[in-house]
Order: structure tokens, then sequence, then C-alpha cells
């Protein structure tokens, strides 16, 4: 069995490395098929319990993490464990914190900040990122690595 996402299921976004994970918002019902195998979850409130392992970053929806040292370091643990495991990464809705996320996935991955941005809205939603403070944050993310 793969343990990594299938490339075109629902939400998945191949990053430039081929690692693939999925996003996704947690107020509609999980997509069919495998369950993850890690999560992050950015969400002003703690999330329920997941029966695998996760990372919770208190983010409110339309701002940007309470933390940004402790959102750079969730982050780069979700894309590590993107290499071989089924990541998802996951808000209320899914575009939002969900695309700026992804897009600090992609800029890891080596693309620039606008660039992984633009990247995110094509493979994954193309309202990914919806605020103007959420692109800064990638910004000096790929300046950072810390959010």
């Amino acid at each position: 069995m793969s343990r990594t996402w299938e490339r075109d299921a629902p939400g998945v976004l191949r990053l430039p490395s081929g690692r693939l994970v999925r996003g996704r918002g947690l107020r509609a019902a999980p997509p069919p098929g495998a369950a993850p195998e890690a999560g992050l979850y950015l969400l002003a409130r703690r999330p329920a319990p997941v029966p695998w392992p996760s990372r919770w970053v208190r983010w409110p929806d339309f701002w940007l993490p309470g933390d940004h040292v402790a959102a750079g370091e969730a982050l780069h643990w979700a894309w590590q464990a993107a290499e071989g495991h089924r990541v998802e990464v996951a808000c209320g809705g899914g575009v939002g914190r969900t695309g700026t996320a992804l897009a600090c996935l992609a800029v890891m991955d080596g693309l620039p900040a606008r660039a992984a941005i633009a990247y995110v809205r094509t493979g994954y939603h193309r309202r990914a990122v919806e605020t103007p403070w959420q692109r800064r944050y990638i910004e000096h993310f790929a300046k950072t690595g810390d959010g």
C-alpha cells in the first residue's frame, strides 16, 4: 500500500520536490480514501484528537499564527513528514490558512514566495492565501524560515 496520497485525490497538492500534501477544510466531511498519517491543524482552538501524529498551530481565521516560531517548527515538521507519509494540512475552510501553509511548504521546496503563492493557487485552490498579511507572512517565511 502506498504511504503517500494518490496524486489526483481531492485537495492533494504535488510540491515541486514530488512530495504530496493534502489540504482541506475541517468544516466539510473528510474526502474519501486513505486516512492521513500526520496532520497539521491551523485553528483558533485546539482541534479534536486524531489517531495519527499531529500538530496544532493557534491561527485565527483570516489572520496569522500567534506564535511564528512554533508555526515555523510545525511547518518544517509537516514538510519533513510529507517526504514519505500522507500529511494533511487543514483549517476551518481549507483556503486561507491552509493555502498560506501550503505556500510555505512550497517555499521549503525551493520556490520564491510569490511563485509559491501562484503555485498553490494553481495546484490547490484559486483563492488560497486570502489576505495581504498572509502574503506578507509567506514572504517573511521565505526570508527567515520561521514565519
